[in-house]
């Protein structure tokens, strides 16, 4: 027990060590956990032997991660995706296992030997996809959606290509007679344990009634079973049983897929299909997600701590031979099918190299080939390190593709398409129109006032003139574009740049040549708004202040206060952020040479703090205000006088009228 203990330990503080390094330095957590499996396995010999066990229990994370992403589409997405997921992934498979099998013959392996290590290296790890597509936002992208269409079919292919890999078996007597049924049966595991009672030797008619049935099961539950057995759960009122729920779904359809022989990572992504219009679809999401990315977690430490320095070393040359021309292979095969189904841009990119590497459907494969004598143990051990290598450069890509290649891609965009012939100049000039500047022209338009909309990122512009926005393309830090634009008559200029180092640039630079025009900026933060006032902005608004104080607001008055008392609460905030506004940014222009924060600066932050603590204290209900726009809550008793008041009137009037 003791032992467990400890095991389990370790690869918890690696885990808490490494991946927020990982984070922190912009290598995303994937690496982090591959670096941490390299840390303590092959580095430090703090785990052994255990590993290979505990990697086959992590796979399940790829069975809870599939059912997750069932959950997030309908069938009729699923049915849209049909061209990519057929044509797309079918021509990958294929064309990447030809091309890799081909290089292998021209090294004079054995055409059977080729053929296997095609199929199982054109395999890509949807672990890592998945995951760091997450991470980085990129999975609702054209590439991020791609790139899903492929893994998805593969996870189908590695089911027929288990079925058929006994055929490239050496011939040997005690293998011979087994051929088909050792196919069939491993067939079942598709990246799990393949199971010891499945029922793929039965005939082939029962056999096929048995699938039709399974799948049939898990529609059936999924459709009209599952939503009363949730209800029933969520009356207990214990979370914890609700979790044990859909644990165990998860795990009886795992199951059931591999008593018939099918993949329990294609039973659970149908299972989450069926449920995507579940009215407990976000309860499952909530509950299983931490299971997924434990799991996940864990798998990639025991891939970074199978790696074994010795064959490493004593085959560096030949790995790293193999692990590049495999990634090469498959990038080049992705690239040429990006242009083929017309991929665009940076979503090229992110498909291309997204599926470059091997897969962790890649270790279960080669294991299966060995047992069937298709490889020799030596080329398996060697093999498999290609897998992890190439596993573990993917996230280097990544890093490539996010830091270099997409704002090359993006400054070359914008470089190639001329700016635009502004034919129209508005009394507003609005450079930037991003989530922030679109609100704002968006409400001067509406009220009459013409506006010239600058942006120097041609989609959006492009995406605007959809919309019926009429916006130029165009750098507005450049004063030439700024004079074109009309910055000599126009009345204010707004700044909306999303760069702030551009904002505070183009502040300077206007404020610099036209000191007496008007202008607005957006500010990020409490830093940023001084900079920019420094810099020479007349009004600077902090882009999320005012809605967090109308949000503070709402949070008021869902707590009981009157909506009188809670705009006057609001007001007194704000006067006291604007008083002593003055004092913080002096501080903060005169000390910002410092790292972090200074000492005096911290000290009127706190003096802030207790203005503000002083300020909600006071008694303002003897300061009503009678006029329209005034939020002073009245007096006590003020609707009684209201309606004496109305009272005396009509009683007047109707003294009057007799």
């Amino acid at each position: 027990m003791t032992a467990y203990l400890g095991q389990a330990f370790v690869y918890l503080v690696a885990a808490v060590i490494m991946v927020p390094l990982a984070k922190r330095f912009g290598l995303g957590s994937v690496l982090g956990y591959l670096v941490a499996g390299v840390v303590i396995g092959p580095l430090t010999g703090l785990v052994g032997a255990e590993t290979e066990t505990l990697q086959h229990v992590a796979e399940f994370g790829v069975v809870i991660m599939l059912f997750l992403v069932g959950l997030e589409l309908q069938p009729q997405m699923l049915w849209q995706m049909r061209s990519k997921l057929i044509g797309l992934g079918g021509m990958q498979v294929a064309g990447s296992a030809l091309l890799i099998s081909g290089t292998a013959l021209l090294f004079s392996v054995d055409w059977r030997m080729a053929v296997a290590i095609g199929l199982i290296f054109a395999l890509s790890s949807t672990a890592i996809v998945l995951q760091s597509h997450g991470e980085k936002g990129w999975s609702h992208t054209e590439g991020g959606r791609s790139s899903f269409s492929v893994l998805l079919f593969q996870d189908i292919a590695v089911i027929p290509i288990l079925a058929f890999l006994p055929f490239l078996a050496m011939p040997e007597p005690d293998v011979v007679a087994d051929l088909v049924h050792g196919g069939a049966e491993m067939a079942g595991a598709a990246g799990e344990h393949h199971a010891d009672d499945s029922l793929a030797d039965l005939p082939p008619m029962i056999y096929g009634l048995a699938v039709i049935g399974a799948i049939s099961i898990v529609i059936i539950v999924g459709q009209f079973l599952s939503t009363p057995l949730f209800r029933f759960v969520a009356k207990s009122g214990l979370r914890e049983v609700f979790t044990a729920t859909a644990l165990a779904l998860v795990v009886g359809i795992s199951a059931l897929m591999s008593m018939v022989g099918l993949s329990p990572a294609l039973g659970t992504f149908l299972a989450g299909v069926v449920l995507a219009n579940s009215e407990f679809r976000h309860e499952l999401e909530s509950n299983i997600e931490p299971f997924k990315g434990l799991l996940l977690g864990l798998f990639f430490i025991t891939v970074g701590a199978g790696i074994s320095f010795t064959v490493l070393v004593d085959n560096l040359g030949f790995l790293i031979g193999v692990t590049v021309a495999v990634i090469f292979a498959k990038a080049l095969v992705l690239y040429l099918l990006s242009i083929v189904f017309k991929v665009r841009g940076s979503d090229r990119w992110i498909l291309t190299l997204s599926l470059a590497q091997a897969g962790e459907f890649g270790f279960v494969l080669l294991a299966f080939s060995l047992q069937i004598n298709v490889l020799t143990a030596e080329m398996v051990e060697l093999l498999a390190m290609v897998v992890a290598l190439s596993m573990f450069l993917t996230p280097l890509l990544f890093i490539l593709l996010e830091k270099v290649l997409m704002p090359k891609m993006e400054k070359a965009t914008n470089e190639q398409q001329e700016e635009d012939v502004i034919d129209e100049k508005g009394q507003v000039i609005i450079a930037g129109v991003g989530r922030f500047g679109q609100i704002v022209n968006r409400l001067l338009l509406a009220n009459g006032v013409s506006t010239t909309v600058l942006d120097h990122e041609a989609q959006r512009v492009d995406l605007l003139r959809q919309i019926c926005i009429k916006s130029y393309f165009g750098d507005a830090t450049r004063l030439e574009l700024l004079h074109t634009a009309g910055i000599d008559e126009a009345s204010l200029l707004v700044v909306a740049i999303d760069d702030r180092e551009r904002a505070i640039h183009l502040v300077q630079e206007v404020k610099r040549h036209y000191p007496n025009l008007t202008v607005l900026a957006r500010a990020f933060d409490r830093g940023d708004e001084y900079q920019l006032e420094h810099a020479g902005a007349d009004i600077v608004v902090k882009e999320t202040y005012h809605s967090a104080l109308y949000m503070g607001g709402e949070a008021l008055k869902a707590l009981g206060y009157h909506p009188f008392q809670a705009e006057n609460l609001k007001q007194a905030f704000n006067q006291v952020e604007l008083d002593n506004h003055p004092e913080l940014r002096a501080d903060w222009i005169s000390t910002k040479h410092e790292k972090g924060i200074s000492a005096s600066y911290k000290e009127l932050f706190i003096k802030l703090d207790g203005a503000l603590v002083q300020a909600m204290k006071k008694d303002r209900s003897d300061t009503h205000s009678h006029e329209e726009r005034g939020w002073t809550p009245p007096p006590a008793g003020y609707d009684d006088l209201l309606e004496a008041q109305q009272a005396d009137h009509t009683d007047g009037k109707a003294r009057s009228g007799q």
